[in-house]
């Protein structure tokens, strides 16, 4: 199975070889190809990524000028090889938990019909970079969030979807996402947890102002389509808003 895992990176150096590695402890569940997006970091992340291209493979980096998280994973889709099978996304400041990949490619290898399977992701404060766990202190809860990288997708299913939404400088995933649920896909919700979403002073969602609008703007455009065609329906139950409201955590999306 070949899967390619778009990963943009923009001055992660503190978190980006972590990222990969998490991902390169997994290349015996799947042809794996790592494609970093360099949207233009100025710090020492593409050496970093270099560095570990040329230790490990697998691994290929393309670098554009700086242009936002958006138009860098919309260079990650315009560069998935033609002979990808399935498609995923990992942020380059969070971690792929052990055996994540391989526990959801066998829902999809298991069953032809499936176009992506969608599980769940731990939030945390804290990450061990020995362990690549959260650390036992930290604060942390599994839900079934708004997380690119929870979803594996066929190759062929992500590229009928198009691209990310470029007017959207937040919540371009969860644009992405309800497309690609509004449909009434073939899909499974899993109980894998797929991500560790790592919390941190840079997360850019902490912008909150811009956040809730980017959010309420990728609500109005669903409800836009839906409108347009009625065949489309609003993905129900998926996402686990009101647990994430509960939590102190405070997810800005």
């Amino acid at each position: 199975m070949r899967v390619t895992v778009i990963m943009p990176v923009y001055n992660r150096e503190a978190f980006v070889e972590i990222a990969l590695q998490s991902l390169l402890r997994q290349r015996d569940a799947c042809e794996l190809d790592l494609l970093v997006v360099n949207d233009g970091s100025t710090d020492s992340s593409p050496e970093i990524v270099n560095r570990l291209a040329r230790e490990f493979g697998h691994i290929r980096m393309i670098t554009t000028e700086n242009q936002g998280v958006t138009k860098a994973r919309n260079v990650g889709l315009n560069h998935i090889p033609a002979n990808a099978e399935f498609v995923t996304f990992l942020d380059s400041d969070d971690i792929s938990p052990a055996n994540r990949l391989r526990d959801d490619l066998q829902h999809l290898q298991a069953d032809p019909a499936l176009e992506f399977t969608y599980g769940k992701a731990t939030l945390t404060n804290k990450l061990d970079p020995e362990t690549f766990e959260p650390a036992p202190e930290a604060m942390q809860i599994t839900v079934r969030g708004i997380q690119l990288g929870a979803g594996i997708y066929r190759a062929s299913y992500l590229r009928g979807l198009g691209s990310f939404d470029e007017s959207l400088p937040q919540s371009e995933d969860l644009d992405f996402l309800l497309r690609a649920f509004e449909g009434n896909p073939r899909y499974r919700l899993t109980d894998t947890i797929c991500l560790y979403y790592r919390r941190h002073s840079g997360n850019i969602t902490l912008e909150r102002e811009v956040a809730q609008k980017a959010f309420l703007n990728a609500i109005h455009k669903s409800l836009i389509r839906r409108k347009r065609n009625p065949a489309l329906e609003m993905p129900q139950g998926i996402f686990d808003l009101e647990e994430l409201k509960r939590t102190r955590m405070e997810v800005a999306w």
